[in-house]
């Protein structure tokens, strides 16, 4: 389920502007997705964004609204913004889209998302979809230790490097100019069945977290450098083969 806020004022677009992850310019374009960090850089919310009749919309998870919301507020001091809950709904889908949806900015496979009274969608199978990507989910593969260039967000187009401070900023573009990361989430192979957030061993030593999975393949979150060989992950084997 989702929890859809809009924000007003004078002072909203620079307001959300210096607190999250990508670049709202990009609006004009259609929808954006983004998160919310901590100074640390640490994940603290992943949204979709949109603009609605002269507002700014946040499209979250109904988990993780009320900390956002929380948090938005306690940013926004005297600045000439107001933030409150709307009766819009999202419908989803991959199949044709309709009149007024906007395109899944994560991945043309996750198709698209209609804001309007109805909520719901056509049936996709968003595991399949998600896996089969490796795109990650609020409450599931993002958590408060997720780092999100770790977890794929500048494939998903969820962090714009040129547009300049937003809280966390700093620890991110640290990343960003490494010469390569040394975890991350991954799409594996996956024999048999292990519970969400299984310990994933190689060769009885600590590699990842294994998450979703769907049709023999997982999201895991890997240590690369022993994400090598057999793994195991409670009752399943897992396999990771880097494209």
């Amino acid at each position: 389920m989702r929890s859809i806020h809009q924000i007003t004022g004078s002072d909203a677009h620079g307001f959300l502007q210096g607190l999250i992850t990508n670049d709202l310019a990009k609006l004009t374009q259609g929808l954006v997705y983004t998160a919310m960090l901590t100074p640390q850089g640490k994940y603290l919310a992943d949204f979709f964004v949109f603009e609605r009749g002269g507002a700014i919309h946040i499209d979250a998870s109904e988990q993780i609204a009320p900390g956002l919301i929380q948090r938005l507020n306690m940013y926004r001091l005297r600045a000439d913004v107001q933030i409150s809950q709307t009766d819009l709904a999202v419908r989803r889908g991959t199949g044709p889209s309709p009149e007024g949806a906007l395109t899944d900015p994560r991945d043309p496979a996750m198709g698209w998302r209609l804001y309007g009274a109805d909520g719901g969608d056509d049936g996709s199978d968003w595991d399949a979809l998600r896996v089969a990507h490796c795109i990650p989910e609020t409450g599931i593969e993002l958590t408060p230790d997720t780092f999100i260039l770790e977890a794929g967000f500048e494939r998903l187009n969820g962090v714009d490097f040129r547009k300049g401070c937003y809280v966390g900023q700093e620890v991110t573009a640290r990343m960003k100019h490494k010469t390569e990361l040394r975890k991350g989430l991954a799409t594996v192979q996956v024999e048999g069945a292990a519970p969400v957030g299984s310990d994933i061993t190689a060769g009885g030593k600590a590699a990842g977290t294994l998450y979703t999975q769907s049709g023999g393949r997982g999201i895991a979150y890997l240590r690369f450098d022993r994400a090598v060989g057999p793994m195991e992950a409670a009752d399943a084997k897992v396999r990771y083969t880097p494209e």
